[in-house]
């Protein structure tokens, strides 16, 4: 049996439709993965958020916390920079964790070697 006896519905279709069908689907599955806009409320309250993160920190003693960025988004908050100690690590999470609003904390934070002194000995 050659192509010409085939039936249409069976021979695969070729040229731009499907193409265009591909990317229109690929367009919608992107634009419904990316979030909406933060409303007003929102921006405030990340603001509120970030800014209580950073006075948590500041206010702890037992971290330096300088170096420490602090970005929230919907109530995750992102830290991100330096500390020099595993101690400083994990005390940094349980400030930003410990206000209210917060979610969840995603650490972006780096462990630079040899403390303040620079030195990795």
């Amino acid at each position: 049996m050659n192509n010409r006896q085939l039936p249409i519905l069976t021979r695969r279709p070729t040229g731009a439709l499907p193409v265009a069908i591909i990317l229109v689907t690929a367009c919608v599955v992107v634009a419904c993965a990316a979030p909406p806009p933060r409303t007003a409320a929102e921006r405030t309250s990340d603001a509120v958020i970030a800014a209580q993160v950073e006075a948590a920190l500041l206010a702890d003693p037992t971290v330096y916390a300088w170096h420490i960025d602090v970005a929230v988004d919907r109530g995750v908050v992102r830290l991100g920079g330096y500390v020099w100690s595993v101690q400083d690590f994990r005390l940094a999470r349980q400030d930003a964790a410990s206000v209210a609003g917060v979610k969840t904390v995603q650490m972006d934070l780096e462990l630079m070697r040899g403390g303040l002194a620079g030195t990795s000995r």
